[in-house]
């Protein structure tokens, strides 16, 4: 990305996907105003930085259900979730169906840890 405030921010969501991201410590971390970077985030990406941020942290959930090594709620907490419940919910709505059932659809089965 040629823009250096969205390409950082994108760098810093993709290195940390599970931290707890705002709009504003995303913006503090690459030092601007969090307006600015919310009007620049959507105008470049097409989307606001926490929808893309959701995104991306549902999209790496199905990799990792696709992989079919970890459990549930161990890949709820690597992409960000503080519950199993919230991850279910918010992959639903990304997916239109819970992970259990994407992974099945998947071929992979579930995981044993």
């Amino acid at each position: 990305m040629r823009d250096p405030l969205v390409g950082r921010s994108l760098a810093l969501l993709h290195e940390k996907p599970a931290h707890d991201w705002t709009v504003a410590t995303l913006a503090q971390a690459v030092y601007v105003w969090r307006t600015v970077l919310a009007g620049r985030f959507a105008t470049l990406i097409g989307m606001p930085p926490m929808q893309y941020l959701t995104q991306w942290r549902i999209a790496l959930a199905a990799h990792l259900l696709r992989s079919g090594r970890l459990s549930m709620i161990r890949i709820a907490e690597e992409v960000g979730y503080d519950s199993e419940a919230a991850f279910s919910r918010a992959f639903k709505r990304e997916y239109g169906v819970p992970p259990g059932a994407w992974r099945r659809q998947s071929g992979t089965g579930a995981a044993s840890n």
